[in-house]
Formats: C-alpha cells, sequence, structure tokens
C-alpha cells in the first residue's frame, strides 16, 4: 500500500489555498499497518485547548515563525502532541489544503507512515485520547454520512465518519474523505 499511495499522491495535482487572513497551520495523517490491516491515528482534543475542543483530529496545528515548511510544522506538532518522533516517520506525500469552517485555519495536510506498536507519549494538555480506526471501517459507507456545511457564504460537501461512537467530522473529515477517495482508486483497504 505505501508505495501506490506514495506514488498516487505524487501524481495528482495539490490544491493549494492562499493563506491571505487565515492561520496557517498543518496535520499529519499517520497510518500504520497492524495483523494485515492498516489503520489511521487520529487524537482527542481536550477541552483545555483553545479551538475545536473534544473534537477527534490529526496531530497538528499553527505553522511557527521557526518552522521553515509546513511538514516541518506537522512534524513538531505531531512529536509535541503524541511524542510521534521526526525519524519514525515516513512521509508519503501531501494532499489538498483544507479551510476550517469553525476556526480561522487553513491546513497542508501530510500523509506519513509510522511502525507499530508505537510508544505515543501524550501531551495531557492538548491530547485526551488517541483513536486508532481500521481504515476498512472507514471505507464502509454504512458509517459515513454525508451533508452540507456552509463556508464564506458557500455550500460545500461535509462529511462525519462513526467508528463505535467516536464521531470524526469537520475539516478532519474531510480530509479523511480526500485520502479515502485516492485509497479507493487504489482498491486499499
Amino acid at each position: 500500500m505505501k508505495d501506490r499511495l506514495k506514488r498516487a499522491l505524487a501524481e495528482r495535482p495539490k490544491i493549494t489555498i492562499e493563506r491571505c487572513d487565515r492561520i496557517p497551520a498543518a496535520v499529519l495523517i499517520p497510518l500504520y499497518e497492524s495483523g494485515g490491516k492498516n489503520h489511521i491515528v487520529f487524537i482527542k482534543r481536550t477541552e483545555l485547548v483553545s479551538t475545536h475542543k473534544g473534537q477527534y483530529s490529526f496531530p497538528g496545528g499553527a505553522r511557527d515563525l521557526t518552522d521553515k515548511s509546513f511538514l516541518e510544522t506537522a512534524l513538531r506538532e505531531s512529536n509535541e502532541e503524541i511524542g510521534l518522533r521526526v525519524e519514525d516517520i515516513e512521509i508519503l506525500g501531501e494532499l489538498d489544503d483544507e479551510i476550517t469552517t469553525t476556526s480561522n485555519f487553513v491546513m497542508t495536510p501530510f500523509v506519513g507512515f509510522i511502525p507499530w506498536p508505537y510508544a505515543f507519549t501524550i501531551n495531557e494538555w492538548e491530547v485526551d485520547s488517541i483513536l486508532t480506526v481500521p481504515l476498512s471501517h472507514l471505507l464502509d459507507d454504512r458509517y459515513l454520512t454525508r451533508g452540507t456545511e456552509e463556508l464564506e457564504g458557500n455550500q460545500i460537501p461535509s462529511y462525519s465518519y462513526d467508528y463505535k461512537g467516536h464521531i470524526i467530522w469537520g475539516a478532519t473529515a474531510r480530509i479523511l474523505h480526500k485520502l479515502l477517495t485516492i485509497l479507493r482508486s487504489l482498491e486499499v483497504t
């Protein structure tokens, strides 16, 4: 799967959104393989953080002035939030930029592969818990709800994914939907 996904991400045109008045940010979509099945790692944000309280997201956050690139932002934030070490992440590629509708961020998502099992170190101020979800579950449309939401006066597609009562929605679900669309085209489960 890794090589096929890496090639697919490299070959597709990337949609970049001008940052303008939005807060630039980056996230990492950590994938891993266990027992012959591929999984995605999500974090549940605490009620202590300033935005997206209690929501499921990918590790990541706002770009610091010292970050040389958006990839560096995603890697730094992943290390700060859940202890993912840069040397343990194989970057497979980048997805389209995504705007949040409930806050003022524009995010650049990166897809990475990590070893498993992994000894996460949770930053308890930012991260309530870690949720790992099999790709096969996320690719099953029985757990997908489609809708629309408003962004800058326009209706855009929205998605939510249910995993055992854990709901993944918002910009995270829109990013996830783009990744799952690519994986479906590769017939990956």
